[in-house]
């Protein structure tokens, strides 16, 4: 079951954690998940829109410049686990903590899994030796928020079934594939390459919070040597903008 933990962690970086990026500041909020329908409408999307103005309009539904601006965020909620070739799933929980480029996951699956991991902002620790974070900031939701800056290249990618295609590269050759749907243009799935593997996020459910889109349920697949992956989360409480002391991303 520890084969579990690299595959987990480097997942949950890429759908939550990539949400608080920017250190700008914004308002506190304490409560729980919350509807709400202060995002605007995203441009309409044509099959003649441009790679660019689809990363625009994927911008606008994730929540625009509140989601550009999110100070820190916590996620808490359910995990199923499942091993390659398993039908059965294992239940746990799930917290991510993030500000700015720090985050704190913890799944805890006990007796049969336990795992805690932290970046820093430059280093990271985890609870299984040798299990590397990639850092939030170059995968996956907040390439989103740099599309347009100076070093980002957007082209475009084969529609998928009915959901439109863009993908988004840095100066260093980090790569996100998104997909989105055309009538929201909310993101549906999401790829993401990292040492020669590629993790998959598919998100089915959302809400809004405060101005910001989150993810409320969401599965991710990684296909390995051994097998298929598959993990999916249901999260339970958002809390947006909270202060997080820097001791919640202590190295242990």
């Amino acid at each position: 079951m520890k084969r579990f933990a690299p595959t987990l962690i480097l997942l949950l970086i890429g759908s939550a954690a990539a949400l608080a990026q920017s250190p700008d500041a914004a308002k506190s909020n304490g409560a729980a998940i919350a509807a709400s329908s202060s995002i605007p409408a995203a441009p309409a999307i044509t099959a003649d829109t441009k790679p660019l103005e689809l990363a625009r309009a994927a911008l606008i539904a994730q929540g625009g410049d509140k989601f550009k601006n999110l100070k820190s965020m916590l996620l808490i909620g359910s995990a199923d686990l499942y091993a390659p070739n398993s039908a059965s799933s294992i239940p746990g929980k799930f917290s991510i903590v993030t500000a700015g480029d720090k985050v704190r996951i913890e799944i805890d699956a006990r007796p049969v899994f336990n795992f805690k991991q932290v970046y820093d902002g430059r280093q990271s620790y985890s609870s299984m030796p040798g299990v590397e974070m990639p850092p939030p900031s170059k995968f996956g939701l907040a390439v989103l928020t740099k599309y347009d800056q100076p070093g980002y290249t957007v082209s475009a990618l084969p529609d998928k079934k009915k959901l439109r295609g863009f993908r988004i590269v840095d100066s260093e050759g980090n790569t996100t594939d998104f997909y989105i749907d055309p009538a929201t243009a909310r993101v549906m799935q999401y790829l993401t390459p990292y040492n020669g593997y590629t993790f998959g996020t598919e998100n089915s459910k959302f809400r809004e919070v405060d101005g910001v889109l989150i993810p409320l349920n969401f599965s991710q697949r990684l296909e390995m040597q051994q097998g298929a992956f598959f993990a999916e989360y249901k999260v339970k409480d958002v809390k947006l903008n909270q202060p997080i002391g820097d001791d919640v991303f202590t190295m242990q």
